[in-house]
């Protein structure tokens, strides 16, 4: 499979198109998905620059966010089947095997979501960490009795 690996930490240049070998099921939750679209966040950007959190498996797929089409599933899997459109928060951080960046990916059952019929591959790959985010702000931490301002 194609997929943009990070090389080194540094500059945009870091990141190379590589041809590498399509991620297998490991686990028995594991669901296998052929990538349609994969957000862009300031975390990746700062995992480009900085390093990843495991230094020593470079390199390394980067990517947190995507969307795309169930195309394999372990023996455990129960809420997805093969054709679903699902979009997800998961990998990214720099271990072998993960991130978004690439044509296929494997992703826990549980860190996946159905991909609303409303919403395109590419819109639904930028809605997980920022959604995330937005709900942990007013669910957790803007729980009363703080005062939570909206512009």
């Amino acid at each position: 499979m194609k997929a943009i690996v990070m090389i080194a930490p540094g500059a945009p240049e870091v990141l190379q198109l590589q041809e590498l070998p399509e991620p297998t099921l490991q686990q028995p939750t594991d669901v296998l998905i052929q990538l349609k679209a994969a957000g862009v966040n300031p975390i990746d950007t700062k995992i480009r620059a900085r390093g990843t959190f495991y230094p020593e498996q470079l390199p390394a797929i980067l990517g947190c966010d995507g969307a795309g089409i169930v195309v394999a599933i372990a023996n455990g899997v129960t809420k997805f089947k093969i054709g679903d459109e699902v979009y997800f928060f998961a990998g990214g951080l720099g271990k072998t095997g993960t991130g978004n960046y690439a044509e296929y990916t494997v992703v826990p059952e549980h860190l996946l979501a159905p991909k609303p019929t409303s919403l395109s591959f590419a819109e639904a790959a930028v809605a997980p960490l920022v959604l995330i985010t937005a709900w942990e702000s007013l669910c957790d931490r803007g729980a009363p009795p703080s005062v939570i301002a909206l512009n």
